[in-house]
């Protein structure tokens, strides 16, 4: 049997329209061309697909990915990642003497999926389960530096970075911000990957300004990339 070929048609070909959208937006002419389905068999799947929230459109009306298979993903990869971020991120606050969090992107907001906190003093507490903007702070940044054109220049219209901060955090790996999201309030964070190379998942430290200063990558960007390299080797191993 073609390893393409499960012998169940209609699934074969619905997934032949979910491989080709992994490589971007296309529209229905694109679709049957890429995937050589009959143009109404692709148009009544593709639909089919955007029922079930596998697909979905952009600003332009081209058949994308859509965010269940993110859901499907996240879900997938999210007990290894949770499980090893609790140790990693532990390590990271001990190392840093900073609160330590792990971030993922859910549509408009952030979610803190896991959290070492800061064992005295003042520390910025962030619990698990916490919705935060995707429009302020640095694990924002980190999880829109490596998002596709479009999506940047839409998470801009209202954020307090830029797309300069944005070039700047892709070079170097990691971002940074003081008083971004909350007067007062720094952090760095860099990006965890997952085995497709893509960005899942952010990994930051926060704190006062009052200890990390204006520039707080300079004193913790090393650990919490080296944080984010070791969760992103993980996952990549299969462990």
């Amino acid at each position: 049997m073609d390893k393409k070929n499960s012998g169940v048609g209609v699934l074969d070909k619905a997934v032949a329209i979910l491989a080709t959208l992994e490589s971007g937006p296309h529209s229905l002419a694109e679709l049957v061309a890429a995937t050589g389905i009959a143009r109404p068999t692709a148009h009544r799947l593709a639909v089919a697909l955007e029922f079930h929230r596998l697909v979905a459109r952009d600003l332009n009306g081209r058949f994308i990915l859509g965010p269940r298979s993110a859901e499907l993903a996240a879900a997938a990869g999210e007990d290894r990642l949770i499980a090893a971020a609790a140790p990693a991120l532990a390590a990271l606050r001990d190392a840093t003497g900073e609160s330590a969090q792990l971030y993922r992107r859910q549509g408009d907001i952030r979610i803190c999926v896991a959290v070492a906190e800061r064992l005295s003093g003042l520390r910025d507490s962030v619990p698990v389960g916490a919705s935060l903007t995707m429009q302020a702070g640095s694990a924002a940044q980190i999880l829109m530096a490596w998002e596709d054109s479009e999506k940047i220049h839409r998470g801009l219209k209202n954020a307090r970075y830029t797309a300069a901060h944005l070039a700047a955090d892709r070079r170097r790996g990691w971002a940074q911000s003081v008083g971004e999201r909350e007067a007062g309030v720094t952090s760095v964070s860099a990006p965890v990957r997952g085995p497709n190379g893509k960005v899942i998942a952010a990994v930051s430290i926060s704190g006062p300004i009052e200890r990390l200063g204006r520039q707080p990558g300079r004193l913790h960007a090393a650990a919490v990339v080296a944080t984010a390299e070791r969760l992103t080797e993980h996952l990549k191993q299969g462990k």
